[in-house]
């Protein structure tokens, strides 16, 4: 049973918003400042210009390729079923610890004492609401970013109206390595566009809503990025910024409204929750595809006759990051989920730079001159997000890189194990799912 095409563009810009204004505007901060210091801001227009990139590659690939599972389509349809698998690879295993570390970070801002049942619970009732339906699922990310976006607008007034004001310190030396790993850690707040792209079954008019929902997106979110980075900039300074456990609430403190701190507290649970939700629908998404071409077991292609929504895919994904929120202490894992994002888009761009000028996401409509133009525009697009990709995976810490390159190992294994199964023709494959096959 196919799914079925529901979502606009506002919605498919909210469930974006969704993931990335939840996914490290309340905690990236922190160990961004330290990173990179008075260059926070140079790190965060870093981080942006790679984000960009990788949108306007996966735009260009969505209008051509409208199906769920974003680059794991992509890299599949362009560079070999190999490096395909190898990106959903990398988005499931690092977007379900991603998925673990936000209902942990809900929980401890919104129940502490009782992180990993509070986080447990959390997952149960999002997977639920997301086996509901996705347009269901679209409404309640359309509360949850207003709620986010109020909050932090309280943040950037309450700092702007406070004795600093907006007054920027003097940067002080530049590390590039700084500047870097921090628009690393950064970027993982700008990932969330991959679940729009991954809705690409469920949209409607994929091929102009997509690389449009993808763009305001990114476009919002790197403005409300920048006005709260440099709130918190100005009013806590580098050092105690990067020292914060609470960023926000510690800026809002800093600038005399501290009774906005439960406000943030509870924006922070509810950007979480957010977060939590579109990641759960994007990873849930990712594996139905690879399910589908047989990577992954093929009960997790089935279809809810009623809701329309690949249900056993989110149950699947549901129980193991309520496993993994119930047992793990995931506070380190952000570097092993950025390597896995990194490396997705990555392969995105690579994707984006096999498009040829005749081909939907290539240069047309254009003709003769403009059409050339675009084709070269995208050549560099795609160059620049791949070799950003790259350079900021080798900012991250050593432990995660390798904790990444072995995960890395064991998936190219299991692929081995089932590229026979997954190349056999449709046909071939009925007749060994019969009693009896082979």
């Amino acid at each position: 049973m196919a799914l079925v095409r529901r979502l606009g563009t506002t919605d498919a810009v909210l469930v974006g918003l969704g993931a990335m204004l939840g996914a490290g505007v309340f905690s990236a901060l922190a160990p961004a400042a330290r990173a990179a210091g008075g260059w926070l801001l140079a790190g965060l227009a870093v981080a942006a210009v790679v984000a960009g990139c990788n949108a306007m590659s996966s735009a260009r690939l969505a209008a051509l390729y409208p199906e769920s599972g974003g680059t794991y389509v992509y890299g599949r349809r362009r560079l070999g079923p190999f490096w395909g698998y190898l990106a959903g690879w990398a988005f499931v295993v690092g977007k379900t610890a991603s998925c673990a570390a936000m209902a942990l970070t809900f929980a401890s801002y919104a129940f502490p004492g009782w992180e990993r049942p509070a986080a447990v619970g959390a997952v149960a009732a999002l997977t639920a609401l997301n086996w509901r339906g996705v347009h269901k699922s679209a409404l309640a990310t359309r509360v949850i970013v207003a709620v986010v976006l109020a909050v932090l607008a309280a943040v950037v007034v309450a700092g702007l109206s406070g004795p600093a004001g907006l007054e920027l310190a003097p940067a002080g030396p530049l590390r590039v390595s700084g500047v870097l790993q921090a628009a690393g850690l950064l970027f993982f707040a700008f990932a969330g566009y991959a679940r729009i792209a991954t809705l690409g079954e469920e949209v409607r008019d994929p091929a102009t809503t997509i690389p449009r929902a993808i763009g305001i997106a990114l476009v919002t979110t790197l403005v409300v990025y920048a006005a709260v980075a440099a709130t918190a900039l100005s009013v806590l300074g580098p050092d105690r910024l990067g020292a914060s456990a609470v960023p926000l609430a510690d800026t809002v403190t800093a600038a005399g409204a501290g009774w906005l701190v439960p406000v943030v507290r509870v924006g922070a649970a509810v950007a979480a929750l957010g977060s939590l939700l579109a990641l759960i629908l994007g990873v849930s998404r990712t594996s139905f595809a690879m399910a589908r071409d047989r990577y992954l077991p093929g009960f997790l292609t089935a279809v809810h006759p009623r809701f329309h929504v690949p249900h056993r895919a989110e149950v699947a994904v549901g129980v193991l990051v309520a496993v993994l929120a119930a047992t793990v202490d995931l506070r380190g894992a952000i570097g092993f989920s950025s390597f896995g994002v990194l490396l997705y888009y990555a392969i995105a761009n690579a994707s984006a730079l096999t498009l040829r000028r005749h081909e939907p996401g290539g240069a047309e409509p254009a003709r003769g001159r403009a059409a050339g133009i675009r084709s070269v525009a995208g050549r560099v697009v795609g160059v620049v997000g791949l070799v950003g990709c790259l350079v900021l995976v080798a900012t991250l810490p050593r432990a995660s890189v390798f904790a990444g390159l072995v995960v890395l190992a064991v998936g190219a294994a299991l692929y081995l194990v089932t590229r026979s199964r997954a190349q056999q023709p449709p046909h071939e494959r009925a007749e060994a799912d019969q009693p009896g096959g082979q």
